[in-house]
């Protein structure tokens, strides 16, 4: 709970501008002093059909790759068996943050998802088969990916957006299974 922005003891710092709503369903500051922050309030008119975020223990799944080698063909194609632990680590943490952000399709295939470098070296996706089926139907226009390993964590963060306006049912977060909203859903 935020309290006085002037008490010395808050541990969470000022209290931050009270908001209020700008074009396009945008959350900005009411007021400001001594700068022009803004909110990135989340988007409520449906462009983003999902997040998914995974974090794998690079050790354990190596070991694990060691014990049942055919765990190691079954999650990853040829060329990503040959890379470093982290990176394949990385490779399987895409895999499941992007069947998190698109709803956990059911016939989801390891293989079906293949995270591929651009001239930059910047990570992106590549799908196909069920996942990609799994896409089109939610109407996604673009993967976002952000790959990282540390130590032993490895992490990948996908976000999916639509191309263009989302059906009527996909509209403000609504899921056309279950009827609730992305607030109400919960993490």
């Amino acid at each position: 709970m935020y309290t006085s922005p002037s008490d010395p003891h808050d541990p969470h710092g000022p209290t931050p501008p009270a908001l209020s709503a700008g074009s396009a369903g945008r959350v900005e500051p009411a007021e400001t002093a001594g700068g022009t922050p803004r909110a990135f309030a989340p988007r409520e008119d449906g462009t983003v059909v999902g997040v998914g975020i995974d974090v794998v223990d690079v050790p354990r799944l190596d070991a694990a790759f060691v014990r049942t080698p055919a765990l190691l063909t079954r999650l990853l194609t040829p060329g990503e068996r040959e890379m470093s632990a982290a990176s394949r680590a990385a490779r399987v943490a895409a895999k499941e943050a992007v069947g998190k952000a698109l709803g956990s399709p059911g016939d989801f295939s390891w293989h079906d998802v293949t995270v591929r470098r651009n001239g930059a070296r910047k990570p992106y996706l590549v799908l196909e088969g069920a996942t990609l089926r799994a896409a089109e139907r939610l109407g996604v226009g673009h993967l976002h990916l952000s790959l990282s390993h540390d130590g032993s964590i490895a992490t990948a963060i996908v976000v999916a957006e639509r191309e263009s306006d989302p059906p009527a049912d996909h509209r403000a977060g609504t899921s056309p299974s279950s009827g609730h909203t992305g607030a109400e859903a919960g993490a």
